[in-house]
Protein backbone atom coordinates (compact mmCIF):
# COMPACT_ATOMS: atom_id res chain seq x y z
CA UNK A 1 0.00 0.00 0.00
CA UNK A 2 1.46 3.30 -1.06
CA UNK A 3 1.79 5.92 1.70
CA UNK A 4 -0.26 9.00 1.10
CA UNK A 5 1.51 12.33 1.32
CA UNK A 6 -0.46 15.31 2.55
CA UNK A 7 -0.11 18.48 0.53
CA UNK A 8 -1.73 21.77 1.54
CA UNK A 9 -4.45 23.17 -0.62
CA UNK A 10 -4.24 26.55 -2.32
CA UNK A 11 -6.20 28.24 0.48
CA UNK A 12 -3.99 26.67 3.16
CA UNK A 13 -0.88 27.74 1.28
CA UNK A 14 -2.07 31.31 1.27
CA UNK A 15 -2.20 31.34 5.08
CA UNK A 16 1.48 30.47 5.38
CA UNK A 17 2.83 32.22 2.35
CA UNK A 18 5.44 34.93 2.88
CA UNK A 19 4.53 38.09 1.00
CA UNK A 20 6.99 38.98 -1.71
CA UNK A 21 8.03 42.55 -2.29
CA UNK A 22 8.56 44.01 -5.69
CA UNK A 23 12.00 45.13 -6.68
CA UNK A 24 10.84 48.74 -6.52
CA UNK A 25 9.70 48.28 -2.90
CA UNK A 26 13.00 46.83 -1.69
CA UNK A 27 15.48 49.46 -0.44
CA UNK A 28 18.93 48.60 -1.65
CA UNK A 29 21.50 49.33 1.06
CA UNK A 30 25.21 48.90 1.20
CA UNK A 31 26.57 46.18 3.51
CA UNK A 32 27.96 48.82 5.87
CA UNK A 33 24.73 50.73 6.27
CA UNK A 34 22.53 50.21 9.32
CA UNK A 35 19.44 48.12 8.58
CA UNK A 36 17.59 48.72 11.81
CA UNK A 37 17.65 52.50 12.13
CA UNK A 38 14.28 54.17 12.57
CA UNK A 39 13.62 57.41 10.68
CA UNK A 40 14.11 60.47 12.82
CA UNK A 41 11.24 62.91 13.14
CA UNK A 42 11.86 66.00 11.06
CA UNK A 43 10.77 69.57 11.33
CA UNK A 44 10.21 71.94 8.40
CA UNK A 45 11.41 75.53 8.31
CA UNK A 46 10.42 78.08 5.65
CA UNK A 47 12.96 80.78 4.97
CA UNK A 48 11.77 84.40 4.97
CA UNK A 49 13.30 85.19 1.58
CA UNK A 50 11.71 82.32 -0.31
CA UNK A 51 9.70 79.13 -0.28
CA UNK A 52 12.58 76.90 0.81
CA UNK A 53 11.89 74.00 3.13
CA UNK A 54 14.68 72.67 5.28
CA UNK A 55 14.36 69.30 6.97
CA UNK A 56 16.41 68.63 10.07
CA UNK A 57 16.12 66.23 13.01
CA UNK A 58 13.51 67.56 15.41
CA UNK A 59 15.47 66.37 18.41
CA UNK A 60 16.84 63.24 19.95
CA UNK A 61 15.13 61.40 22.79
CA UNK A 62 16.44 62.51 26.17
CA UNK A 63 17.44 59.72 28.53
CA UNK A 64 15.90 59.66 32.02
CA UNK A 65 17.91 61.32 34.75
CA UNK A 66 18.58 58.09 36.63
CA UNK A 67 20.02 56.55 33.46
CA UNK A 68 22.32 59.50 32.80
CA UNK A 69 23.45 59.46 36.43
CA UNK A 70 24.30 55.78 36.13
CA UNK A 71 26.17 56.28 32.87
CA UNK A 72 28.11 59.19 34.36
CA UNK A 73 29.42 56.99 37.18
CA UNK A 74 30.70 53.90 35.34
CA UNK A 75 33.19 52.09 37.55
CA UNK A 76 35.65 49.36 36.71
CA UNK A 77 34.43 46.09 38.26
CA UNK A 78 31.67 48.29 39.72
CA UNK A 79 34.19 49.56 42.34
CA UNK A 80 36.92 51.78 40.92
CA UNK A 81 36.08 55.16 39.42
CA UNK A 82 37.77 56.75 36.40
CA UNK A 83 36.91 60.34 37.31
CA UNK A 84 40.06 61.38 39.19
CA UNK A 85 42.51 59.23 37.21
CA UNK A 86 45.10 61.27 35.31
CA UNK A 87 48.13 60.56 33.14
CA UNK A 88 51.07 62.49 34.55
CA UNK A 89 53.12 62.27 31.33
CA UNK A 90 51.70 64.60 28.68
CA UNK A 91 53.27 62.60 25.84
CA UNK A 92 51.29 59.47 26.77
CA UNK A 93 47.85 61.01 27.26
CA UNK A 94 46.69 59.94 23.77
CA UNK A 95 47.95 56.38 24.18
CA UNK A 96 46.74 55.51 27.70
CA UNK A 97 43.00 55.25 27.17
CA UNK A 98 41.08 56.17 30.32
CA UNK A 99 38.60 58.67 28.84
CA UNK A 100 35.98 56.04 27.95
CA UNK A 101 35.13 54.14 31.15
CA UNK A 102 34.08 50.49 31.04
CA UNK A 103 32.59 48.15 33.61
CA UNK A 104 34.90 45.24 32.83
CA UNK A 105 38.19 44.88 31.02
CA UNK A 106 36.65 43.02 28.08
CA UNK A 107 35.19 45.18 25.33
CA UNK A 108 35.47 42.58 22.51
CA UNK A 109 36.75 45.33 20.24
CA UNK A 110 38.48 44.73 16.91
CA UNK A 111 41.64 46.66 17.73
CA UNK A 112 43.93 44.53 15.54
CA UNK A 113 42.05 45.30 12.31
CA UNK A 114 43.85 48.55 11.65
CA UNK A 115 47.30 49.80 12.50
CA UNK A 116 47.61 51.90 15.69
CA UNK A 117 43.97 51.22 16.61
CA UNK A 118 45.07 49.41 19.76
CA UNK A 119 45.85 52.83 21.24
CA UNK A 120 42.06 53.25 21.57
CA UNK A 121 41.74 50.10 23.68
CA UNK A 122 41.13 50.75 27.42
CA UNK A 123 44.46 50.55 29.20
CA UNK A 124 43.29 48.04 31.82
CA UNK A 125 42.04 45.76 29.05
CA UNK A 126 45.46 45.92 27.39
CA UNK A 127 47.03 44.93 30.72
CA UNK A 128 44.55 42.05 30.98
CA UNK A 129 45.23 40.86 27.44
CA UNK A 130 48.97 40.89 28.06
CA UNK A 131 48.50 38.36 30.86
CA UNK A 132 47.21 35.82 28.31
CA UNK A 133 50.67 34.83 27.11
CA UNK A 134 53.19 32.02 27.36
CA UNK A 135 51.25 29.41 25.42
CA UNK A 136 49.25 27.68 28.12
CA UNK A 137 47.43 30.92 29.00
CA UNK A 138 46.31 31.78 25.47
CA UNK A 139 42.62 32.60 25.22
CA UNK A 140 41.91 32.37 28.96
CA UNK A 141 40.41 35.86 29.17
CA UNK A 142 38.15 35.12 32.14
CA UNK A 143 41.12 33.92 34.17
CA UNK A 144 43.06 37.08 33.26
CA UNK A 145 40.13 39.33 34.22
CA UNK A 146 39.86 37.61 37.60
CA UNK A 147 43.60 38.02 38.20
CA UNK A 148 43.42 41.76 37.49
CA UNK A 149 40.32 42.20 39.68
CA UNK A 150 42.00 40.36 42.57
CA UNK A 151 45.23 42.34 42.09
CA UNK A 152 43.31 45.63 42.21
CA UNK A 153 41.69 44.59 45.50
CA UNK A 154 45.15 43.91 46.95
CA UNK A 155 46.48 47.25 45.66
CA UNK A 156 43.62 49.13 47.30
CA UNK A 157 44.21 47.34 50.62
CA UNK A 158 47.99 47.94 50.58
CA UNK A 159 48.05 51.55 49.33
CA UNK A 160 44.53 52.88 50.03
CA UNK A 161 44.59 54.43 46.53
CA UNK A 162 42.61 54.00 43.35
CA UNK A 163 44.12 50.91 41.65
CA UNK A 164 43.52 52.41 38.19
CA UNK A 165 45.72 55.38 39.09
CA UNK A 166 48.41 53.04 40.45
CA UNK A 167 48.37 51.01 37.22
CA UNK A 168 48.57 54.16 35.06
CA UNK A 169 51.51 55.50 37.10
CA UNK A 170 53.26 52.14 36.78
CA UNK A 171 52.88 52.16 32.99
CA UNK A 172 54.15 55.75 32.77
CA UNK A 173 57.23 54.93 34.88
CA UNK A 174 58.13 51.68 33.07
CA UNK A 175 58.18 52.91 29.48
CA UNK A 176 61.79 53.34 28.29
CA UNK A 177 62.42 56.73 26.67
CA UNK A 178 65.53 55.62 24.80
CA UNK A 179 66.54 52.37 23.16
CA UNK A 180 69.22 51.08 20.78
CA UNK A 181 68.82 49.54 17.34
CA UNK A 182 71.11 47.85 14.83
CA UNK A 183 72.39 50.03 12.00
CA UNK A 184 74.22 48.78 8.92
CA UNK A 185 74.34 45.76 6.65
CA UNK A 186 76.11 42.44 7.02
CA UNK A 187 79.74 42.84 7.98
CA UNK A 188 79.61 46.31 9.55
CA UNK A 189 76.84 46.35 12.12
CA UNK A 190 76.73 48.82 14.97
CA UNK A 191 74.13 49.81 17.52
CA UNK A 192 72.70 53.32 17.55
CA UNK A 193 70.66 55.00 20.28
CA UNK A 194 67.18 56.09 19.18
CA UNK A 195 64.20 57.75 20.81
CA UNK A 196 61.17 55.58 21.55
CA UNK A 197 57.71 56.56 20.30
CA UNK A 198 54.94 57.02 22.88
CA UNK A 199 52.95 53.99 21.69
CA UNK A 200 55.97 51.71 21.92
CA UNK A 201 56.69 53.04 25.40
CA UNK A 202 53.22 51.95 26.50
CA UNK A 203 53.57 48.60 24.73
CA UNK A 204 56.90 47.83 26.35
CA UNK A 205 55.74 48.97 29.78
CA UNK A 206 52.71 46.66 29.72
CA UNK A 207 54.82 43.74 28.48
CA UNK A 208 57.50 44.25 31.14
CA UNK A 209 54.95 44.51 33.95
CA UNK A 210 53.17 41.29 33.02
CA UNK A 211 56.41 39.38 32.35
CA UNK A 212 57.70 40.43 35.77
CA UNK A 213 54.51 39.31 37.51
CA UNK A 214 54.51 35.98 35.63
CA UNK A 215 58.15 35.21 36.45
CA UNK A 216 57.71 36.19 40.09
CA UNK A 217 54.74 33.83 40.47
CA UNK A 218 56.53 30.87 38.86
CA UNK A 219 57.41 28.25 41.52
CA UNK A 220 56.33 30.64 44.25
CA UNK A 221 53.86 30.37 47.09
CA UNK A 222 52.33 33.70 46.08
CA UNK A 223 49.60 33.77 43.47
CA UNK A 224 49.99 35.65 40.20
CA UNK A 225 47.48 38.25 41.43
CA UNK A 226 49.65 39.01 44.46
CA UNK A 227 52.77 39.22 42.30
CA UNK A 228 51.00 41.52 39.82
CA UNK A 229 49.85 43.79 42.66
CA UNK A 230 53.40 44.02 44.06
CA UNK A 231 54.82 44.68 40.60
CA UNK A 232 52.37 47.51 39.93
CA UNK A 233 52.92 49.10 43.36
CA UNK A 234 56.72 48.99 43.08
CA UNK A 235 56.63 50.30 39.51
CA UNK A 236 54.30 53.15 40.47
CA UNK A 237 56.77 54.16 43.18
CA UNK A 238 59.74 53.83 40.81
CA UNK A 239 61.34 51.26 43.11
CA UNK A 240 64.19 49.08 41.86
CA UNK A 241 62.41 46.05 43.34
CA UNK A 242 60.21 46.12 40.24
CA UNK A 243 61.24 43.86 37.36
CA UNK A 244 59.94 46.38 34.81
CA UNK A 245 61.89 49.28 36.34
CA UNK A 246 65.12 47.27 36.29
CA UNK A 247 64.63 46.29 32.65
CA UNK A 248 63.80 49.88 31.70
CA UNK A 249 66.97 51.18 33.38
CA UNK A 250 69.02 48.50 31.63
CA UNK A 251 67.64 49.43 28.19
CA UNK A 252 68.31 53.12 28.76
CA UNK A 253 71.83 52.41 30.06
CA UNK A 254 72.69 50.39 26.94
CA UNK A 255 71.24 53.11 24.72
CA UNK A 256 73.26 55.78 26.53
CA UNK A 257 76.48 53.88 25.89
CA UNK A 258 75.65 53.66 22.16
CA UNK A 259 74.99 57.36 21.54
Amino acid sequence: MRASHWSPSRTEQSNFAVPRLRSSQVQRQSPTSAHFLLPLPTETAIMSDGEIEVESPAGYAVLPKEVTDEIGSIKLFNKWSYEEVEVRDISLTDYIQIRSPVYISHSAGRYAVKRFRKAQCPIIERLTNSLMMNGRNNGKKLMAVRIVAHAFEIIHIMTDQNPIQVAVDAIVNCGPREDSTRIGSAGTVRRQAVDVSPLRRVNQAIALLTIGAREAAFRNVKSVAECLAEELINAAKGSSNSYAIKKKDELERVAKSNR
